[in-house]
């Protein structure tokens, strides 16, 4: 079974599991690489954020992750993707082989999200999950011997099933929820960092 196929198998199994009472999912990319199939830990509501360590692993227990002050979002010239033009940067995760997640948040629907990326994308993409909705757009080929992940946007709707959204990591800053949650992994830089 492909990198893939396990990482959009885990995802599945990981989606349901994620909508609780009164508590929302830590954030994780998505789909992930590897075939890790734990639930995702429970977690207090308002944790305090770590700082972003650039070359930290993956981790399956990882906490909301806030970019400290200073630290500016990517643009559309370093991720060499489309950024919807609302889309607030929540966070990156490294994503192994010099690729990271980069995660952005947007109160627009998962639909209209996915129109967007079709659009300027001018590719298909597919629908992977039906629920909840998750749709992803491969953009580049997938090379195993030297990417984690295959390059591309992912979205998925984090409003779904009547969920108030995907918590916004900065407590108190509007809106506190995004409906819509836009993963970009971008190809590794010919050094292999990015």
């Amino acid at each position: 079974m492909s990198r893939v196929c396990v990482a959009l198998l885990v995802v599945g199994l990981l989606g349901p599991t994620a909508v609780r009472a009164q508590q929302q999912p830590v954030p994780q990319p998505f789909p992930r690489p590897g075939g890790q199939q734990q639930p995702p830990p429970a977690v207090d509501p308002l944790p305090r954020p770590d700082p972003i360590v650039p070359d930290e692993p993956v981790r399956s227990d990882a906490p909301i992750v806030v970019p400290p002050p200073g630290v500016d979002a990517p643009t559309e010239q370093m991720l060499g993707l489309p950024i919807y033009p609302t889309a607030r940067y929540l966070a990156s995760y490294n994503a192994g082989a010099g690729q990271r997640y980069y995660l952005f948040g947007t109160n627009l629907s998962f639909a209209e999200t996915v129109a967007y990326y079709r659009t300027v994308l001018n590719v298909r993409g597919d629908l992977v999950f039906d629920s909840p909705a998750t749709h992803m757009f491969e953009v580049g080929r997938f090379d195993e011997d030297r990417m984690a992940f295959p390059p591309g946007v992912t979205i998925k709707d984090y409003a779904w099933n009547g969920s108030q959204g995907y918590r916004n990591p900065e407590p108190g800053v509007d809106p506190p929820y995004f409906r819509t949650v836009i993963q970009i992994v971008p190809a590794p830089t010919a050094s292999g960092r990015r």
